[in-house]
């Protein structure tokens, strides 16, 4: 949940083109303590929903509600489409590995 809502507020953040000092200021927080709710190290931000909802103009359902936060930070970036084509190498490096054992049990089946 962290992270879902640390990829929102990133969205939101850079949505107002602000920096995460002017975010972290708005908070009376440090710039590190924003940036580690950013990433979903620090589930702080539920301390802070309501000004968070303030300064980014969202509902408090809007930032928790996870369909929404999940397509749009699908949508947001190439972080996400970097790792789609990491998991995609996987899969195909997965099947070929599989293919790979199959070969080899039937290969000692034979001897």
């Amino acid at each position: 949940m962290n992270i879902l809502i640390g990829n929102k507020l990133k969205l939101l953040r850079k949505n107002k083109n602000m920096s995460q000092e002017e975010a972290a200021d708005y908070l009376h927080i440090s710039q590190s303590a924003y940036a580690r709710m950013e990433s979903g190290e620090s589930g702080s931000w539920a301390n802070h929903m309501f000004k968070i909802c303030k300064i980014f103009d969202v509902t408090p359902e809007d930032l928790l509600n996870i369909e929404t936060n999940q397509k749009e930070v699908s949508s947001s970036g190439s972080n996400i489409q970097i790792s789609d084509t990491i998991i995609e190498q996987y899969e195909k490096r997965i099947k070929d590995l599989k293919k790979i054992i199959k070969d080899l049990k039937a290969n000692k089946k034979h001897q």
